[in-house]
């Protein structure tokens, strides 16, 4: 008997499951009791951080394996899950998030915004919610949640600004990424898990969900800058214009480096090969640098690569749900378990399901995406924009419920157009 078909580890693992959830939602509480508490401040503040949650409950499933299989099968059980994602979401983090990237992006959007009718500081703030959700059909869902993520820190995730209007955008940057990628076939990793199994090509995508989703990305991206209106005429964004020319050769050849890794994206020999020469690269170019979020990064793909070895042991209560539902059942079942497992699980989950009708596989996906923005955990994306945004957000922690009251109206507003579009 494999270790994912026995019926007591199968219960363990769905309760550790369940325990990582409960702790994801009360991780600001930890921040409170390291304040609380100086003497074990260290300890709560690990346990605060939510990129940290799975991967330590992750390791408690292993242990819990170990005890009741042997050693040899809990080892033999984590190498044989595949962490492309993780160690593909770490590497497109930290060259997005570069600053040759980050100059070259925002310079374009600021000529883009210096011609739209309003004030500068808030197009700027529409365009990064709006224009660069929607690239990560190009460059891939990870990448434009970093660059989108690191556009808006400054201007609207900062202490002085009001913890509601944060949340709203932070929901809608969610929820925007999530449905932003599904104008391709490759982007979006609920979309992938299915698109060479079910013959879905970009074509299909762009014809089914993507000029949708660009509706609804529009919208919430304009009702979020609307909200935050007076608070971004306050807050002006730093003008590149005051810090050090970039040369257009070293854009390009971070302009290279991520196009390469978002090709090879599941080839992880290839694109960890063409990460170390990036880091070559930016080693002796360092004057054009600011510092890498190796940090940030390594602490994200953690958090996906405890989601893999917890979320791989809940196949056997999860796939008898997703196969039981009718098609519009399927759509609400997928947008309310999305919020408590990652989507492209739940779609691969789907995948395997044999005689699923055309429209309970739309369905399934439109759910799927439209619910990425409910949780941290509904998104692969979604823990790159915690990390890189919770310092803005009160204790350095931001909340679950927050989160979820934050992108209740725009996950809404896609569920809407995905199912009466």
């Amino acid at each position: 008997m494999s270790i994912e078909s026995d019926p007591v580890l199968q219960k363990i693992a769905a309760g550790l499951f369940a325990l990582a959830l409960l702790h994801t939602f009360s991780a600001k509480q930890f921040e409170r009791l390291a304040a609380r508490s100086p003497r074990h401040a260290g300890l709560f503040h690990l346990l605060g951080e939510v990129e940290v949650v799975f991967g330590f409950w992750a390791i408690v499933l292993i242990a819990c394996m170990a005890v009741f299989s042997g050693g040899a099968s809990a080892i033999e059980y984590a190498e044989s899950r595949n962490y492309t994602e993780p160690l593909f979401v770490f590497v497109v983090m930290v060259i997005a998030a570069s600053r040759p990237i980050l100059y070259a992006v925002e310079a374009s959007l600021r000529r883009v915004a210096h011609i739209l009718p309003a004030p500068t500081s808030v197009m700027l703030a529409w365009l990064s919610l709006a224009v660069v959700p929607l690239f990560g059909s190009l460059i891939t869902e990870p990448a434009a949640m970093t660059i989108a993520a690191l556009m808006l820190a400054p201007q609207v995730f900062q202490r002085p600004v009001p913890e509601a209007p944060k949340y709203l955008a932070l929901g809608v940057l969610f929820v925007n990424v999530s449905i932003g990628g599904t104008l391709t076939s490759y982007a979006a990793p609920p979309v992938l898990m299915v698109a060479a199994t079910w013959n879905w090509d970009s074509a299909f995508m762009l014809a089914n969900f993507g000029w949708k989703a660009a509706l609804v990305v529009l919208i919430n991206a304009t009702l979020a800058t609307f909200v935050l209106r007076r608070e971004l005429i306050r807050m002006q964004p730093p003008n590149p214009a005051n810090r050090p020319a970039m040369p257009l050769t070293v854009i390009v050849v971070h302009g290279i480096f991520l196009a390469a890794v978002v090709i090879f994206a599941h080839h992880p020999i290839i694109f960890v090969g063409l990460f170390l020469m990036f880091l070559g690269f930016t080693q002796a170019y360092d004057r054009y640098q600011a510092p890498l979020i190796v940090k940030e990064a390594l602490l994200v793909g953690f958090f996906l690569a405890g989601l893999v070895l917890l979320g791989s042991m809940q196949r056997w209560w999860l796939q008898p749900i997703v196969s039981a539902l009718e098609p519009l059942a399927l759509f609400f079942g997928a947008l309310g378990l999305t919020a408590i497992t990652d989507n492209a699980a739940l779609t691969y989950l789907g995948s395997l399901i044999s005689g699923i009708s055309a429209e309970a596989k739309y369905m399934l996906v439109a759910g799927a995406v439209a619910g990425g923005g409910l949780t941290v955990i509904a998104n692969a994306p979604n823990p790159a924009g915690v990390t890189l945004l919770k310092r803005g957000f009160a204790d350095e922690t931001i909340g679950a419920g927050g989160l979820l009251l934050g992108a209740a109206v725009p996950t809404l507003l896609a569920a809407a157009a995905f199912v009466l579009l």
